[in-house]
């Protein structure tokens, strides 16, 4: 995961879709790690969260 904001406005449809792809299966691991023990970096959760919905954002932008 990239700490700054990516510019997603650059990237193409196929491209978007892969990160898309990474960061969700990224959120589900984390999601299912969590029900087990405490997470040290809380924030990363929402971070992956706000990603996700600024490529979905995008890819409806580019429709």
């Amino acid at each position: 995961m990239k700490n700054k904001k990516e510019n997603f406005k650059n990237m193409k449809e196929s491209e978007l879709k892969k990160e898309l792809a990474t960061l969700q299966k990224n959120a589900r691991v984390i999601r299912f790690k969590a029900e087990g023990s405490k997470s040290k970096n809380v924030k990363e959760v929402s971070t992956l969260r706000k990603q996700i919905a600024r490529i979905m954002t995008e890819l409806n932008r580019k429709k």
